[in-house]
């Protein structure tokens, strides 16, 4: 796994620790995330990376799992 992907899931355990992220492969459609979370999530990266992870990037898709968050965060420039 990737530090990225493991940075991802630390933040996710903070934002949901009840939730088990690693047996969902569609966090949003499993109900692990709902939009209040991912405003956390995308808060939490954008200190984390020191990015600002753009309000058009911010749709369901994007954080369907760890990789589809990690390939955005890719697209911010950080490395996988």
């Amino acid at each position: 796994m990737t530090a990225a992907k493991q940075t991802i899931l630390k933040i996710l355990a903070e934002i949901r620790p009840e939730a088990d992220y690693g047996a969902s492969s569609d966090f949003v459609a499993d109900g692990l995330l709902d939009s209040t979370d991912i405003v956390s999530l995308v808060a939490s990266l954008d200190e984390t990376y020191g990015i600002s992870i753009a309000g058009t990037d911010i749709l369901p898709e994007h954080f369907q799992n760890a990789e589809t968050i990690a390939t955005l965060l890719g697209k911010y420039g950080v490395g996988s």
